[in-house]
């Protein structure tokens, strides 16, 4: 008479120790313990599916119960019954679930962000954080969990066309060009082997030119000097909008701008130093401080400089205060948005200092644009830099001239408006 099999206990399987070959502690019906020579106890039913003896694993023991592991050999032996084989309806699901996974991995919004993050280390941290706006706001709704290899060119440009219909002529060429970027990426990453967005190049409606808004008539400069100088809501963002006027850098790197990157007593005088990843050609940038704006700074040290920003967000502030803060100063102040923004103190400064008879490179040095060869742009960042502290100590000078004066005589300046294109350079 065959020996009864009695079914395990936990306490048995607990208790079962390991010896020089393997094992097995047998519960009855295929399911059994296999006990290695290291001591791992292993799950593994024996079954015959189509005349021919197989095992099927379950998993070690106890992270698989005895429990469970027969209610797992009960559903093994059910599709047994019903002519299926477990172990091949496993590998089954297996390759289900590792092709779920690589579309998973190979959505366009894994694939947009694995680019973002490659193009963001050249990339200025607001110029970076904008991008992913974006995509985030327009594309990755109707698009990012799609395969990136399953996007056709009429489902890309449908999205674009309803931003259009919207009046956001801007967004919707931005967005395509972001698209093409990624989709290039993806075809060099082997994800993909067509390029919609390139498809659609020639599909969109063309962008009108807009024109940031610049203030460059003497008279009018003087009374927006008077009127920051003069605003009576947050001293933050008053010292803001002053500095940024006074040294002619981008909003973006003024908002930013850390007490750890202000240096009073350097060799070379008073400078703020930019960090390359704050810039928007990604190399630092040295801006010489006239003695007003290290008064104002001096001001401003009294609220701020026990934190890291020198303008620290209103409601958080381990961030740096929000990016249209000081477009939203301006227009309580009565400039509206056709008429003057934040960043349109840079053509004030470059349009005024060309007329007053400012050289060229220095302007430009200031302004922080590309000169020169791709040495002189990689190393050399204080290129002028004796020249770029005159011109801005004249240009703090006479913007105070200017604010000073409610009527500008005849000759005292360049009487002119203008505007500079959003497309140039900035």
């Amino acid at each position: 008479m065959p020996r009864k099999i009695l079914p395990l206990t936990d306490v048995q399987i607990k208790n079962a120790k390991a010896r020089s070959k393997a094992w097995k502690l047998t519960d009855g019906d295929g399911l059994h313990i296999l006990v290695t020579p290291s001591g791992g106890k292993l799950w593994r039913l024996k079954y015959r599916h189509g005349g021919k003896e197989k095992l099927l694993s379950f998993g070690a023991w106890p992270e698989i119960g005895l429990k469970r592991a027969r209610e797992l050999r009960l559903e093994a032996r059910s599709l047994v019954a019903e002519g299926i084989d477990p172990g091949e309806k496993r590998k089954e699901a297996k390759a289900v679930e590792e092709a779920q996974a690589v579309v998973a991995a190979n959505t366009f919004s894994v694939v947009a962000r694995k680019w973002h993050a490659k193009q963001s280390r050249l990339w200025s941290q607001d110029h970076a954080a904008r991008n992913l706006r974006r995509l985030e706001n327009h594309i990755f709704p109707v698009l990012g969990d799609i395969p990136v290899g399953d996007i056709l060119p009429e489902k890309l440009l449908g999205l674009l066309q309803g931003l259009e219909e919207q009046g956001k002529y801007e967004t919707a060429h931005r967005l395509r060009g972001l698209c093409d970027n990624i989709f290039v990426y993806a075809i060099a990453a082997q994800l993909t082997k067509s390029n919609p967005a390139l498809a659609i190049s020639k599909a969109l409606a063309p962008v009108i030119t807009v024109h940031r808004p610049a203030i460059v008539d003497p008279p009018e400069v003087g009374r927006l000097m008077r009127m920051i100088w003069g605003y009576m809501g947050s001293p933050l963002v008053r010292g803001c909008l002053q500095i940024t006027a006074l040294t002619a850098v981008r909003p973006g790197e003024a908002r930013q701008m850390e007490w750890s990157e202000i240096n009073i007593d350097g060799p070379h005088g008073p400078l703020w130093i930019i960090p390359g990843p704050k810039t928007k050609l990604r190399r630092d940038h040295l801006v010489p401080l006239a003695p007003q704006v290290v008064a104002i700074l001096e001001t401003l040290r009294d609220m701020t400089g026990q934190g890291q920003f020198v303008f620290p967000n209103s409601r958080d502030g381990s961030r740096p205060m929000a990016d249209m803060s000081m477009n939203m100063a301006l227009r309580r102040l009565g400039f509206g948005s056709e008429e003057a923004c934040s960043h349109g103190f840079r053509s004030t400064f470059s349009t005024l200092t060309r007329e007053a008879g400012w050289p060229h490179h220095v302007i430009e040095a200031v302004l922080a644009h590309l000169q020169g060869n791709s040495v002189s742009q990689a190393y050399d960042r204080a290129q002028y830099l004796p020249e770029r502290r005159k011109i801005l100590e004249w240009w703090v000078g006479y913007l105070d001239t200017l604010k000073s004066m409610e009527k500008v005589m005849p000759g005292f300046g360049a009487i002119k408006t203008g505007s500079a294109p959003r497309s140039g350079r900035s």
